[in-house]
Protein backbone atom coordinates (compact mmCIF):
# COMPACT_ATOMS: atom_id res chain seq x y z
CA UNK A 1 0.00 0.00 0.00
CA UNK A 2 1.64 3.24 -1.14
CA UNK A 3 1.25 6.89 -0.93
CA UNK A 4 -2.45 7.29 0.47
CA UNK A 5 -3.18 3.66 0.44
CA UNK A 6 -5.78 1.48 -1.48
CA UNK A 7 -8.51 0.25 0.44
CA UNK A 8 -11.84 -0.99 -0.73
CA UNK A 9 -14.95 -3.16 0.08
CA UNK A 10 -13.39 -6.54 -1.23
CA UNK A 11 -12.13 -9.37 1.18
CA UNK A 12 -8.41 -8.00 1.23
CA UNK A 13 -9.00 -4.27 0.91
CA UNK A 14 -12.36 -3.99 3.06
CA UNK A 15 -13.31 -2.88 6.24
CA UNK A 16 -11.87 -5.91 8.36
CA UNK A 17 -8.27 -4.95 7.02
CA UNK A 18 -8.56 -0.95 7.27
CA UNK A 19 -6.84 -0.41 10.65
CA UNK A 20 -3.41 -1.81 8.97
CA UNK A 21 -3.08 1.48 7.81
CA UNK A 22 -5.79 3.75 9.37
CA UNK A 23 -4.76 2.72 13.47
CA UNK A 24 -7.89 5.04 13.96
CA UNK A 25 -10.27 1.89 13.00
CA UNK A 26 -10.15 0.96 16.42
CA UNK A 27 -10.28 4.56 17.81
CA UNK A 28 -12.85 5.64 20.57
CA UNK A 29 -15.43 7.50 18.41
CA UNK A 30 -15.66 5.28 14.96
CA UNK A 31 -18.80 5.28 12.45
CA UNK A 32 -21.35 3.48 12.18
CA UNK A 33 -23.01 2.29 15.10
CA UNK A 34 -25.80 0.45 15.80
CA UNK A 35 -28.27 2.37 17.76
CA UNK A 36 -30.47 0.70 20.21
CA UNK A 37 -33.15 3.08 20.05
CA UNK A 38 -34.57 1.80 23.77
CA UNK A 39 -30.89 3.48 25.17
CA UNK A 40 -31.36 6.46 23.44
CA UNK A 41 -31.52 9.36 25.84
CA UNK A 42 -34.00 11.70 24.97
CA UNK A 43 -33.06 15.52 25.63
CA UNK A 44 -34.70 18.01 25.42
CA UNK A 45 -32.04 20.64 24.84
CA UNK A 46 -31.55 19.66 21.31
CA UNK A 47 -32.79 22.42 18.82
CA UNK A 48 -34.80 21.51 16.01
CA UNK A 49 -32.16 20.85 13.29
CA UNK A 50 -32.79 24.06 10.32
CA UNK A 51 -31.95 23.07 6.88
CA UNK A 52 -31.21 25.98 4.84
CA UNK A 53 -30.85 24.69 1.67
CA UNK A 54 -32.41 27.09 -0.63
CA UNK A 55 -30.45 28.67 -3.11
CA UNK A 56 -27.95 25.78 -3.13
CA UNK A 57 -25.39 25.70 -5.88
CA UNK A 58 -24.48 21.84 -7.03
CA UNK A 59 -21.44 21.39 -9.56
CA UNK A 60 -20.88 18.15 -10.16
CA UNK A 61 -21.68 14.67 -10.07
CA UNK A 62 -18.18 11.60 -9.76
CA UNK A 63 -17.83 8.01 -9.22
CA UNK A 64 -15.38 8.12 -6.38
CA UNK A 65 -14.31 4.48 -6.88
CA UNK A 66 -16.12 3.92 -3.57
CA UNK A 67 -19.35 5.31 -3.96
CA UNK A 68 -20.90 8.66 -6.14
CA UNK A 69 -21.01 12.24 -5.09
CA UNK A 70 -22.64 15.33 -5.63
CA UNK A 71 -20.47 18.04 -4.72
CA UNK A 72 -21.38 21.65 -4.20
CA UNK A 73 -19.87 24.94 -4.20
CA UNK A 74 -19.23 26.10 -0.08
CA UNK A 75 -18.03 29.23 -0.58
CA UNK A 76 -20.60 30.89 1.81
CA UNK A 77 -22.98 29.69 4.55
CA UNK A 78 -26.33 29.70 1.89
CA UNK A 79 -26.24 25.79 2.01
CA UNK A 80 -25.82 25.02 5.37
CA UNK A 81 -27.12 23.15 8.72
CA UNK A 82 -27.47 24.84 11.85
CA UNK A 83 -29.54 24.13 15.22
CA UNK A 84 -29.76 20.33 16.27
CA UNK A 85 -26.64 20.10 19.07
CA UNK A 86 -24.66 22.98 16.69
CA UNK A 87 -23.71 26.26 18.09
CA UNK A 88 -22.47 27.16 14.35
CA UNK A 89 -23.70 26.68 11.00
CA UNK A 90 -22.13 23.80 8.90
CA UNK A 91 -21.89 24.19 5.10
CA UNK A 92 -22.93 21.57 2.78
CA UNK A 93 -19.44 20.22 0.80
CA UNK A 94 -21.22 17.07 -0.87
CA UNK A 95 -23.51 13.80 -0.51
CA UNK A 96 -22.97 10.46 -1.26
CA UNK A 97 -24.62 7.18 -0.79
CA UNK A 98 -24.12 3.45 0.59
CA UNK A 99 -26.12 0.36 -0.74
CA UNK A 100 -26.28 -3.09 -0.97
CA UNK A 101 -26.10 -5.86 -3.43
CA UNK A 102 -29.56 -6.92 -2.20
CA UNK A 103 -32.27 -5.18 -0.15
CA UNK A 104 -30.93 -7.09 3.13
CA UNK A 105 -27.95 -4.78 3.78
CA UNK A 106 -26.30 -1.25 2.34
CA UNK A 107 -26.59 0.97 5.09
CA UNK A 108 -24.20 1.50 7.26
CA UNK A 109 -25.97 2.37 10.78
CA UNK A 110 -28.49 0.00 11.98
CA UNK A 111 -31.79 0.69 14.32
CA UNK A 112 -32.03 -2.25 16.97
CA UNK A 113 -29.80 -4.12 14.39
CA UNK A 114 -31.54 -3.97 11.83
CA UNK A 115 -29.89 -2.50 8.39
CA UNK A 116 -31.68 -0.41 5.24
CA UNK A 117 -31.27 -1.12 1.72
CA UNK A 118 -29.03 2.59 1.39
CA UNK A 119 -28.39 5.37 3.24
CA UNK A 120 -27.66 8.56 2.30
CA UNK A 121 -24.49 11.01 4.01
CA UNK A 122 -24.93 14.93 3.00
CA UNK A 123 -21.39 16.39 4.45
CA UNK A 124 -21.04 19.87 6.40
CA UNK A 125 -18.09 21.70 7.44
CA UNK A 126 -17.56 24.24 10.13
CA UNK A 127 -16.51 27.20 7.99
CA UNK A 128 -16.83 29.67 11.01
CA UNK A 129 -14.16 28.30 12.90
CA UNK A 130 -11.66 26.15 10.31
CA UNK A 131 -10.83 27.98 7.12
CA UNK A 132 -10.54 24.51 4.99
CA UNK A 133 -12.94 21.34 4.36
CA UNK A 134 -9.31 19.74 4.90
CA UNK A 135 -9.03 21.35 8.15
CA UNK A 136 -12.11 20.48 9.47
CA UNK A 137 -12.22 17.14 8.60
CA UNK A 138 -9.06 16.95 10.93
CA UNK A 139 -10.64 18.57 13.76
CA UNK A 140 -13.08 16.72 16.08
CA UNK A 141 -15.73 19.15 16.00
CA UNK A 142 -15.08 20.01 12.13
CA UNK A 143 -17.82 17.93 10.58
CA UNK A 144 -21.56 17.44 10.79
CA UNK A 145 -22.87 14.41 8.70
CA UNK A 146 -26.68 13.94 8.09
CA UNK A 147 -27.65 10.06 7.70
CA UNK A 148 -30.81 9.46 5.89
CA UNK A 149 -32.26 5.94 5.34
CA UNK A 150 -33.50 4.51 1.88
CA UNK A 151 -35.88 2.02 2.19
CA UNK A 152 -38.02 0.27 -0.52
CA UNK A 153 -41.24 1.39 -1.80
CA UNK A 154 -42.67 3.64 -4.41
CA UNK A 155 -40.73 5.87 -6.83
CA UNK A 156 -39.02 9.06 -5.34
CA UNK A 157 -39.64 11.68 -8.06
CA UNK A 158 -36.68 13.76 -7.16
CA UNK A 159 -34.47 11.29 -6.62
CA UNK A 160 -35.12 10.57 -10.66
CA UNK A 161 -32.80 13.62 -11.81
CA UNK A 162 -29.95 11.96 -9.77
CA UNK A 163 -30.62 8.24 -10.90
CA UNK A 164 -30.93 9.31 -14.64
CA UNK A 165 -27.27 11.17 -14.32
CA UNK A 166 -25.45 7.52 -12.58
CA UNK A 167 -24.77 6.50 -16.73
CA UNK A 168 -22.57 9.18 -16.83
CA UNK A 169 -20.34 8.09 -13.73
CA UNK A 170 -20.38 4.29 -14.77
CA UNK A 171 -17.11 4.03 -14.58
CA UNK A 172 -14.02 5.13 -11.49
CA UNK A 173 -12.66 8.29 -11.77
CA UNK A 174 -15.67 9.72 -14.22
CA UNK A 175 -17.31 12.76 -13.92
CA UNK A 176 -20.02 15.07 -14.89
CA UNK A 177 -21.51 18.72 -14.49
CA UNK A 178 -24.65 18.68 -12.61
CA UNK A 179 -26.01 21.78 -11.37
CA UNK A 180 -29.19 23.24 -9.95
CA UNK A 181 -29.90 19.76 -7.69
CA UNK A 182 -31.38 21.13 -4.48
CA UNK A 183 -30.80 17.72 -1.57
CA UNK A 184 -33.92 18.90 0.53
CA UNK A 185 -35.84 17.12 -1.98
CA UNK A 186 -34.07 13.70 -0.54
CA UNK A 187 -34.97 14.63 3.11
CA UNK A 188 -38.21 12.95 4.92
CA UNK A 189 -40.98 15.26 6.07
CA UNK A 190 -39.88 14.67 10.08
CA UNK A 191 -36.40 16.12 11.14
CA UNK A 192 -36.58 14.19 14.42
CA UNK A 193 -32.64 13.08 15.13
CA UNK A 194 -30.43 10.86 16.96
CA UNK A 195 -27.01 12.49 17.58
CA UNK A 196 -23.78 11.05 18.41
CA UNK A 197 -19.98 11.93 18.45
CA UNK A 198 -17.97 9.48 15.18
CA UNK A 199 -16.06 9.87 13.08
CA UNK A 200 -15.77 9.03 8.57
CA UNK A 201 -17.04 5.87 8.16
CA UNK A 202 -14.18 5.51 5.31
CA UNK A 203 -10.26 6.12 4.98
CA UNK A 204 -8.71 8.28 7.20
CA UNK A 205 -11.85 7.65 9.25
CA UNK A 206 -11.00 11.02 10.67
CA UNK A 207 -13.05 11.13 14.61
CA UNK A 208 -14.31 14.76 13.23
CA UNK A 209 -18.20 13.84 13.32
CA UNK A 210 -21.17 14.58 14.78
CA UNK A 211 -23.42 12.48 13.54
CA UNK A 212 -27.15 13.67 12.70
CA UNK A 213 -29.01 10.41 12.02
CA UNK A 214 -32.97 11.25 10.72
CA UNK A 215 -35.21 8.58 12.33
CA UNK A 216 -37.16 8.90 9.25
CA UNK A 217 -36.64 6.79 6.08
CA UNK A 218 -37.12 8.27 2.36
CA UNK A 219 -38.02 6.07 -0.06
CA UNK A 220 -37.38 4.61 -3.28
CA UNK A 221 -38.33 2.19 -5.93
CA UNK A 222 -36.37 -1.13 -6.81
CA UNK A 223 -35.79 0.26 -10.59
CA UNK A 224 -34.19 3.32 -8.97
CA UNK A 225 -32.05 1.37 -6.60
CA UNK A 226 -30.94 -1.19 -9.23
CA UNK A 227 -29.02 2.25 -11.14
CA UNK A 228 -26.72 2.68 -8.40
CA UNK A 229 -26.18 -1.24 -8.65
CA UNK A 230 -25.31 -0.30 -12.29
CA UNK A 231 -22.41 1.42 -10.92
CA UNK A 232 -18.50 0.02 -11.12
CA UNK A 233 -15.77 0.26 -8.30
CA UNK A 234 -13.35 0.04 -11.43
CA UNK A 235 -12.15 2.19 -14.50
CA UNK A 236 -12.95 1.86 -18.25
CA UNK A 237 -9.96 0.14 -18.92
CA UNK A 238 -10.21 -2.47 -15.69
CA UNK A 239 -12.10 -6.17 -15.41
CA UNK A 240 -15.68 -4.87 -14.40
CA UNK A 241 -16.53 -5.03 -10.71
CA UNK A 242 -20.18 -3.78 -9.72
CA UNK A 243 -20.08 -0.95 -6.90
CA UNK A 244 -22.32 -2.67 -4.05
CA UNK A 245 -22.06 -2.99 -0.81
CA UNK A 246 -20.35 -0.25 -0.25
CA UNK A 247 -20.90 0.31 3.85
CA UNK A 248 -18.50 -0.37 6.84
CA UNK A 249 -20.53 -2.27 9.47
CA UNK A 250 -21.07 -0.74 12.89
CA UNK A 251 -18.53 -0.06 15.41
CA UNK A 252 -17.83 -0.50 19.03
CA UNK A 253 -19.93 2.23 20.94
CA UNK A 254 -17.08 2.10 23.35
CA UNK A 255 -19.58 3.99 25.75
CA UNK A 256 -20.76 6.46 23.65
CA UNK A 257 -23.86 8.37 24.38
CA UNK A 258 -26.57 8.43 21.45
CA UNK A 259 -29.52 11.24 22.21
CA UNK A 260 -32.48 11.91 20.86
CA UNK A 261 -34.04 14.76 19.72
CA UNK A 262 -37.28 13.29 19.99
CA UNK A 263 -39.09 11.45 23.02
CA UNK A 264 -39.28 7.80 22.13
Amino acid sequence: MTGHHSWGYGQADGPSEWHKAYPIAQGNRQSPIDIDSARAVYDPSLQPLVISYESCTSLSISNTGHSVMVEFEDADDRTAISGGPFQNPFRLKQFHFHWGTTHSQGSEHTIDGKPFPSELHLVHWNARKYATFGEAAAAPDGLAVVGVFLEIGKEHASMNRLTDALYMVKFKGTKAQFRGFNPKCLLPMSLDYWTYLGSLTTPPLNESVTWIVLKEPIRISVKQLEKFRMLLFTGEEDQRIQMANNFRPPQPLKGRIVRASFKA
